[in-house]
């Protein structure tokens, strides 16, 4: 072997001992005690930053070689958009199935004609169809795109740079940024934070005399920055500097999303957690069922949970040592909870009262598309109009098609139950399913092909996809 591949392979195989930090703690010699599994992160850091720094420093190129590896071995993420077709601003949206068919499958016709179980036998499941894992699984944390860091470094002179990792995913596949913002209560004003992104030092003027007291109140506590797992000011902290902390609309920027990504708080051990790509936090006030087990079943206890919990990868120990932010229940959970339920979907001119297409203003292939959507495409199963959910969570039972396999320091042993997220505004939202693995429309109409067995012609995918642009 060339001695260039042999060193890179020995970078690799040391990853698993020098990112394992998510506690701080440096591997165990090997005649050290055995380790035993907790649910807990260690508290007291006796390692040095500077040498936690130094060293975590070291290690992020390899990481995210890796992690570019994976992305390409799964994807083809060139930037080709669709023709004609954008987001509310102007953004272009990504088009064509772009998750990579396996070896020996000529198409997707050919591989969904397959029974699941000899999928599974022949590992024919598509590599990108299997959960994605977060940059670094075995460390985790929030992780911002680098155009949302910048902005907020400009506006506000706080930094969301990790010093350990970098974000995975090239800008063009994310929702537009800045996106735009729609109230309930002020449909006739379209977006109104007129392009710009809304940090604590824009957001006043923008909604004074927009906005009830309380509704602004919960819109400043929503860009107010506070203690968070990854940026605190202890030495148990992923930025160079100590940090102010990070706010709800540094992922749901703008109360839609940025594309931000985490691991799920509610899982234990780490390889088993979940990636989590921000969800958009519109119509929020036509949903029931909140956080990464929809446990929670208010937009209040959502909120309050966030900021105790989720901030903190789950573990209320941690938290007291790098500062949770306690909010109360009685006003300020109240306050912000009444901001995100204003929050609207972008408008769909060509949807009627009902949410079903107007014949009138719909093109033929989206009519047809609509027809496969509520008959063979199963779709409305889960996806019930006027705003395309059911309020319920569904078990895919992905693992039929799987054998379980460890990729990336994330164990793939199956989804689970699945929230069914609104489909309203849904083309201004990738990537998609909960882990970001679909890159398009078509990639997730490929996968929901397979999964459900529905057998859709080509025709009948193109016009289903046509479709969900218009919703």
């Amino acid at each position: 072997m060339h001695a260039s591949r042999i060193a890179f392979a020995a970078t690799i195989a040391l990853i698993p001992l020098v990112v394992w930090t998510q506690d701080n703690r440096p591997p165990p010699s090997p005649s050290g005690p055995p380790q035993v599994p907790t649910s807990y992160a260690k508290v007291d850091i006796t390692e040095p930053f500077d040498v936690t720094l130094a060293r975590m420093k070291a290690a992020r190129p390899a990481i995210e070689r890796r992690q570019q590896e994976l992305l390409a071995r799964r994807y083809d993420l060139a930037n080709r958009p669709v023709p004609g077709v954008t987001m509310f601003r102007g953004k272009p949206v990504q088009g064509g199935v772009r998750v990579k068919l396996p070896d020996g499958i000529a198409s997707w016709q050919r591989l969904a004609a397959l029974a699941p179980e000899e999928i599974k036998a022949r590992d024919l499941f598509p590599a990108g169809f299997l959960p994605l894992s977060h940059p670094n699984h075995p460390e985790g944390g929030m992780l911002f795109p680098q155009f949302h860091i910048d902005e907020i470094l400009r506006q506000e002179g706080r930094d969301l740079n990790r010093f350990d990792l970098g974000f995975d995913l090239p800008d063009h596949i994310l929702p537009e940024f800045p996106a735009p913002m729609f109230l309930t209560t002020h449909p006739e004003l379209g977006d109104v934070t007129k392009g710009q992104l809304l940090t604590i030092d824009n957001f006043y003027p923008i909604f004074n005399g927009l906005l009830n007291p309380k509704q602004i109140e919960g819109l400043r506590l929503l860009l107010t920055p506070f203690p968070q797992q990854q940026f605190n000011q202890t030495e148990d902290r992923r930025s160079v500097r100590p940090s102010r902390g990070v706010t709800c609309f540094d992922c749901h920027s703008n109360g839609h999303t940025n594309g931000s990504n985490h691991l799920v708080g509610d899982i234990r051990p780490q390889e088993l957690r979940h990636r989590i790509e921000t969800p958009t936090l519109r119509g929020l006030n036509v949903q029931r069922l909140f956080g990464s087990q929809r446990a929670l079943k208010t937009v209040e206890d959502f909120t309050e949970f966030e900021q105790r919990a989720a901030y903190f990868d789950g573990d209320p120990v941690i938290a007291t040592k790098k500062g949770v932010n306690v909010l109360e229940r009685g006003s300020q959970v109240q306050f912000m909870a009444e901001f995100q339920s204003l929050l609207d979907f972008p408008p769909a001119p060509k949807l009627n009262v009902y949410g079903r297409l107007d014949p009138k203003l719909a093109t033929a292939q989206e009519l047809r598309g609509e027809k496969v959507f509520n008959g063979r495409g199963q779709c409305v199963a889960c996806h019930t109009g006027p705003y395309y959910t059911d309020n319920l969570m569904h078990d895919l039972k992905t693992e039929r098609f799987y054998k379980v396999q460890t990729v990336n320091g994330m164990k793939a042993v199956g989804d689970g139950k699945i929230k069914t997220f609104p489909l309203r505004g849904i083309k201004e939202s990738p990537p998609y399913l909960h882990d970001g693995r679909l890159i398009t429309l078509e990639d997730t109409v490929e996968f929901f092909n397979l999964v459900l067995e529905t057998k859709l012609t080509d025709g009948e995918k193109a016009d289903l996809t046509a479709f969900l642009r218009t919703l």
